[in-house]
């Protein structure tokens, strides 16, 4: 995700157009396991045209395409009407081209806001996509909401909600032959936790009971909000968040993300989780 950031004085969110700074990707591709890489070079996203900060990493769909996930924001300065969404852009050459555009959630009148969408294979070609949901209207987060693809990421379900609230990682499979799959989330209704949930039902439910504390905090990160803006500036007092999901070998559970006690000085810890 590549940000212009020229002109060190202009905040990323411009609170009085809801802009960004102009966001595009770039992708770079390694062949020896990640020692080393290519030169980053500039994705075609075309006919979109607005701002495409990353959610997440490039997939590999269970039928070898790649999936390239990211939200659909307003340029700083731009006033015709517009849409937030969540998108994938698909590739049948590993990513060479991505000629297939899909939008995975929006909301018709721009209330809700499906951010920080998080993709994971489930199983059986399915795909499961979790978001971090916000109400502009009221200035509120609503529960975590979910919709699923069986057809590699070609159309979607309707969209549920989990009956989890918070900021979701993308959905890890803890088995291979069932529909056990496991969530980490940041918990910020009090001080901020990461947690780890566990669904039954590819994700239809994620019962409280089955909840795992991984990390806490003593220090209420949230702030009062009344409009859009107040959300953006919660999100830079955040020093715990992101975590990452997924199994290991002998079924294990590693779970790894941020965490400190201040936006400016956190550390990247993990914890493995046993099923």
């Amino acid at each position: 995700m590549w940000v212009d950031v020229s002109d060190p004085a202009l905040p990323f969110f411009d609170e009085k157009t809801e802009g960004l700074l102009e966001t595009r990707i770039f992708l770079a591709t390694s062949a020896d396991g990640g020692q080393t890489w290519t030169a980053p070079r500039l994705m075609d996203v075309n006919p979109i045209t607005m701002c495409t900060p990353l959610t997440g990493p490039v997939l590999v769909l269970p039928n070898g395409d790649w999936a390239c996930q990211f939200e659909i924001n307003k340029p700083r300065g731009y006033l015709p009407p517009w849409r937030h969404s969540a998108v994938i852009m698909i590739s049948h050459d590993q990513g060479r081209t991505w000629p297939m555009s899909v939008v995975t959630a929006n909301d018709p009148v721009n209330r809700l806001f499906y951010w920080d969408q998080r993709i994971g294979n489930v199983g059986d070609g399915k795909l499961l996509d979790l978001f971090w949901t916000f109400d502009s209207t009221t200035a509120t987060y609503l529960n975590i909401h979910a919709r699923i693809s069986s057809d590699h990421g070609r159309t979607w379900s309707e969209l549920w909600d989990t009956g989890a609230a918070g900021q979701p990682s993308a959905p890890a499979m803890v088995g291979v032959q069932d529909d056990l799959i496991a969530m980490a989330y940041v918990d910020r209704a009090g001080p901020p936790a990461i947690k780890v949930r566990l669904s039954r039902d590819c994700g239809r439910s994620w019962p409280a009971g089955s909840e795992l504390v991984l990390h806490d905090t003593t220090r209420v990160q949230t702030l009062p909000k009344a409009t859009m803006g107040d959300a953006w500036k919660e999100m830079g007092r955040f020093s715990v968040g992101l975590p990452v999901i997924d199994r290991l070998s002998n079924g294990d559970l590693l779970v790894v993300y941020y965490a400190g006690g201040d936006a400016d000085c956190t550390d990247i810890l993990w914890a493995r989780v046993g099923v």
